[in-house]
């Protein structure tokens, strides 16, 4: 079954990092672009950064820039997303989605009708 695994979330004070893994587990990490995306209580999910599997370019959302990075190993079919300087507001359920893409270009931080498949997300929670 293709579905990509989340894992290393947690509960961290603000200030604190975490880094999260996106596993592909079934599927050829090579062919996919992949996506962070979260969702918090009662507020739609939101596009944070993706990785385009062509070049690797990358995008973010405005409110992680500078915080964020994204990064993937294809070796250890894993995409990571390193997290600092962590606040309240980013707190949620992430989850990783994959997009096949086969053309160079920014990868989308829409959930709706962009990736093609979703795990089952990892939870972060940030709070003192």
């Amino acid at each position: 079954q293709m579905q990509p695994v989340e894992s290393g979330g947690g509960f961290v004070q603000p200030g604190d990092s975490l880094r999260l893994s996106c596993v592909a587990s079934g599927f050829d990490l090579e062919k996919y672009s992949i996506g962070w995306f979260r969702q918090a209580p009662g507020k739609e999910r939101e596009g944070v950064s993706c990785i385009s599997n062509i070049d690797s370019s990358t995008n973010y959302a405005d409110s992680v820039k500078g915080r964020f990075i994204i990064s993937r190993d294809n070796a250890k079919k894993t995409v990571f997303l390193q997290m600092t300087s962590l606040k309240p507001e980013d707190s949620g359920n992430y989850f990783c989605a994959v997009r096949y893409t086969t053309i160079p270009g920014m990868c989308p931080l829409i959930f709706r009708g962009e990736y093609d498949f979703w795990g089952q997300g990892t939870q972060v929670t940030v709070s003192s």
